[in-house]
């Protein structure tokens, strides 16, 4: 799905490589203050950065009774978060609030703990090709935990600055409170190997020798060589040039800023604007925010304004604004308009969903919500609570039933498909390590049956919307000209003009071939695909 939920705040690394953060994220507890003084004596920023230093390369190591025995709360923030992404399979962007918060970090080092726990997810490929060249066993073969705690140590020497000292210091006195004295032993004779160069000096060593540019932008940029391939694939697909891929993948290691939304006729940007945040420049009605805790602000806590992707404001106003014609009630010249039903088909967690009932309300129309998870479902009430009842109504149950049991019964249809998340890389963090090639499977036929139920369900004159927050065409394209193949009562609407239609810009460049696809490397949004569907009344 599309909805990516918070990410991380605070600014990365300065050098190149598999952590090259250049943008605020999102997420509880990211900060945007003066900074001060860290934990370990040095000059922090808001971000976790130490101020008006260099790279830290050389150390001299603190006498055993000298050693901090002791876990700092931010690292073991950090720490936790890694741990329950490995051994929970959980998502960071849900572990890492709730643990700043168990913990009671301050701004600062919630920045720190933010930006140390992202960064060494993002960068985990790059960091275990470094640290296997370190560690005299194969990395399979450490305990999880120890591995965690190495990456964590590998992302403060390589692409934060932290003292090199203090990065060591700390880590050790880490694993020596939560893993143990003999672990912490193997941590900083390895971490003494990884602060031996920069993270640039260690790729040089890295490609040395290495002729395949997929293994090269693999290692260089931090992603699985299929998604590297599935990427470069997705760029041509959709008509760039499969020279943006460096920009691609350097683009997914930036943290997102946080992106906002006010409610259309319900919610209002003024309070997010006065606490520091920017007025958006692709879509009316959003802003982009430094972090901090959204929490404070009345509007995010009253629903009516939220977080939410420019790039998923987008596509759901394309869908609302799409021209229908003058549908009157009965056709008959004169006669009132018919009122318009409309369905977001997979809506949990409910962040289109919000802002389609306010378009709706807007419009006149009504809007059916269809979730087939119950939890996910009550995420979607919850989401649409600061929109009128009179407008809404949430539906559990799966969507591929939908066109069977309500058919030619809606106006506009959203398909926010199931989808590998590839396009949405930089918020989810952990996801380039767990989806695979066979995931591309799994879904494939799940996007054309809702797909499907989707255009049964629309009436004749209506239209669908099919969205996937992923570029690959074998979740985009593919499934849609699968699904209109040997159809005659279905046409593509040009999605990139309508994108453009609610666009501040009024040229996003994102159509090809009457789809449209937006990247993070071009517009700064997730990489959300689009394919406008008109049923022939």
């Amino acid at each position: 799905m599309s909805e990516s939920g918070t990410s991380g705040s605070g600014r990365g690394p300065q050098r190149g490589g598999s952590g090259g953060q250049r943008g605020a994220g999102q997420g509880a507890g990211s900060s945007g203050g003066q900074g001060g003084r860290g934990r370990d004596g040095s000059q922090r920023n808001a971000q976790g950065r130490e101020r008006n230093r260099g790279p830290q390369r050389g150390f001299t190591e603190n006498a055993p009774s000298q050693r901090t025995r002791r876990a700092d709360p931010a690292r073991l923030v950090a720490f936790e978060v890694l741990r329950a992404v490995a051994a929970e399979d959980a998502y960071a962007n849900l572990v890492l609030p709730a643990r700043i918060r168990h913990h009671n970090l301050d701004k600062r080092d919630a920045g720190f703990a933010t930006e140390l726990s992202y960064g060494a997810l993002r960068g985990q490929g790059t960091y275990d090709a470094i640290l296997a060249r370190c560690v005299d066993r194969p990395l399979d073969q450490l305990d999880p935990a120890i591995l965690d705690a190495l990456r964590i140590g590998a992302h403060q020497l390589l692409a934060m600055r932290v003292p090199a000292h203090a990065a060591l210091d700390q880590t050790v006195g880490l694993a020596r409170a939560v893993i143990g004295a003999g672990p912490s032993a193997l941590i900083n004779a390895v971490l003494r190997k990884v602060s031996a160069h920069t993270l640039e000096e260690w790729l040089d060593l890295l490609l040395s020798d290495e002729t395949d540019e997929t293994k090269k932008a693999a290692i260089r940029y931090a992603h699985p060589e299929w998604i590297v391939r599935a990427l470069r694939q997705s760029l041509v697909a959709h008509g760039r040039p499969v020279s943006e891929i460096s920009d691609l993948l350097e683009a997914d290691n930036a943290a997102p800023v946080v992106n906002l939304v006010a409610l259309p006729g319900l919610g209002s940007l003024d309070e997010a604007l006065e606490s520091g945040a920017t007025p958006g420049e692709l879509v009316e009605g959003s802003a982009l925010s430094s972090g901090g805790d959204l929490g404070r602000l009345a509007s995010v806590r009253e629903g009516t304004t939220r977080v939410q992707d420019v790039g998923s404001q987008l596509v759901a106003r394309a869908m609302a604004a799409v021209d229908l014609g003058d549908r009157t009630a009965g056709g008959s010249p004169g006669a009132e308009k018919a009122a318009e039903r409309w369905l977001d088909m997979c809506a949990g967690p409910g962040g289109k969903a919000a802002l389609l009932g306010a378009l709706a309300r807007e419009q006149g129309a009504t809007l059916l919500a269809n979730e087939p998870a119950p939890h996910r479902a009550k995420l979607v009430r919850q989401a649409l609570a600061a929109v009128p009842h009179e407008v809404w109504h949430v539906r559990t149950g799966d969507g591929r039933d939908v066109g069977t049991e309500m058919p030619e019964s809606f106006d506009r249809v959203l398909v926010d498909a199931p989808c590998t998340g590839l396009g949405a890389l930089r918020r989810r963090p952990e996801s380039r390590w767990r989806r695979t090639p066979k995931d591309l499977t799994d879904l494939g036929p799940l996007q054309r049956e809702l797909l499907r139920s989707a255009l049964a369900a629309v009436k004749p004159g209506g239209v669908v919307a099919y969205v996937t927050c992923s570029p690959h065409p074998a979740e985009t394209t593919a499934v849609v000209s699968d699904v209109l193949r040997k159809r005659d009562d279905l046409e593509l609407l040009d999605a990139g003009a309508a994108l453009d239609s609610v666009s501040l810009t009024g040229h996003l460049d994102a159509g090809h071939e009457l789809t449209a696809q937006l990247w993070p490397h071009v517009h700064r949004t997730d990489a959300m695909f689009l394919a406008l569907i008109h049923k022939k009344a």
